[in-house]
């Protein structure tokens, strides 16, 4: 079968590609290949099943900021699509997004269908063909363009988009065509922690800072308490910064917490004090303090060795001391990670030295197109990983539609 491009991967980016492209040139004859049963499958389970389209950021050199791999490099596309730019496109389609107090923005829906049913229209629409259960094998450059060997025939196409997120069986075809990747390792992930200290408060959930000892990695914001240990945002910004050094570690290192962000642990002894002095007969277990969850006060008072039936004004000096470093230095060990519910992300993929992002094309090989995950560009929870996708995809499309 010819075609004037094959986009292999039926997800976000592949999609936006081939719906983008077929706009600017209607007469291309253009094929989508998914290895799956279904396409999109990545968009369906997104944002719990909400699809976190994009963040409400809308100047590129901050968007370009929650990107731990591909700041730089995303920087110049930013300026071409991001944001506002996404918003509209959706919009022009009849998909209503509304933007979230945390910046997060959803279809109006509340349903990764109506992104799906988008997509799937828009390429009825425009003519092009969506293949499942097509799984490419090997991938050939010929003097015509590509020729494209998959488990349901072979293919051949003018021009190639790969967009098939982190495929390590794609990248393994790229790297015999010269191209170079970087092995994936995860991020996005939440940290497994067994501590008496919050082994009874799932739910519990506390803005505050979180720093990885023996490195340079530090995070802060919201940070939940879970069943299996610590998540929420503080700490998944953290996964996705510290990818490569938290593998390299195997999963196993200390993080200091504090639970006030930024207060220091003298500032907080001298607070204490002052508590200690302002009310002597209360007990100093059963009012919270600092505004911080009653639960995770109350676990914080016990590991510093204050009883429950204990005054303000029987505390001495090692408990004052010792409370005052539970809230604001609290070390905890980490022993594993857990993926963060379904959105599986890895850091690694095409090395972004091979790749002009003027167009998304391979500096190797022309008619060679990348979008998505299968660069080796990753980003926090939030929605800027689709972001990169939409901006990668367009402007490929663009580049592709505009030449022969």
């Amino acid at each position: 079968m010819n075609y004037d491009l094959i986009v292999i991967g039926g997800g976000a980016a592949g999609f936006f590609t081939a719906i983008n492209v077929a706009e600017n040139k209607p007469n291309l004859k253009i094929a989508i290949l998914e290895r799956g049963k279904e396409v999109l499958s990545k968009v369906r389970v997104s944002g719990g099943g909400r699809c976190n389209v994009t963040h409400a950021e809308f100047i590129p050199n901050e968007l370009s900021k929650n990107y731990p791999r591909g700041e730089k490099e995303l920087k110049g596309p930013f300026h071409t699509f991001m944001t506002g730019d996404t918003m509209e496109w959706f919009d022009r389609r009849g998909v209503a997004l509304k933007i979230e107090e945390d910046g997060r923005i959803f279809p109006v829906s509340d349903s990764s269908e109506t992104i799906i049913d988008c997509f799937l229209s828009e390429t009825k629409r425009l003519g092009i063909e969506v293949l499942t259960n097509h799984s490419a094998k090997k991938i050939k450059i010929e003097t015509q363009g590509w020729a494209l060997e998959t488990t349901q025939g072979n293919f051949t196409a003018k021009k190639l988009m790969i967009a098939t997120g982190s495929n390590p069986k794609i990248w393994k075809l790229l790297n015999d065509l010269d191209h170079s990747t970087i092995s994936p390792v995860p991020s996005l992930f939440t940290f497994n922690i067994k501590d008496p200290r919050i082994k009874d408060l799932p739910g519990v959930v506390t803005n505050a800072s979180v720093k990885v000892k023996n490195t340079k990695l530090s995070s802060e914001g919201p940070l939940l308490i879970t069943h299996w240990g610590m998540s929420g945002p503080a700490i998944l910004k953290l996964s996705a910064w510290g990818a490569v050094e938290l593998n390299a570690l195997e999963y196993n290192f200390e993080i200091r917490v504090n639970w006030l962000q930024h207060y220091a642990t003298q500032e907080i002894l001298e607070e204490l004090k002052g508590l200690k002095k302002e009310n002597p007969k209360q007990h100093v277990y059963k009012y919270a303090q600092f505004e911080l969850p009653k639960r995770l006060w109350q676990s914080l008072v016990v590991a510093s060795g204050i009883k429950q039936d204990t005054r303000w004004a029987d505390l001495n000096k090692v408990q004052l001391n010792t409370l005052s470093e539970q809230l604001t230095q609290g070390v905890f060990q980490v022993h594993g990670k857990s993926t963060f519910k379904e959105e599986f992300v890895t850091a690694g993929g095409v090395n972004l030295k091979e790749i002009n992002f003027k167009t998304f094309e391979s500096k190797k090989y022309q008619n060679l197109y990348f979008a998505g995950e299968v660069l080796n560009i990753d980003a926090i929870t939030g929605g800027f990983n689709f972001q990169n996708a939409w901006t990668g995809a367009y402007i490929a499309a663009k580049a592709i539609a505009s030449g022969d």
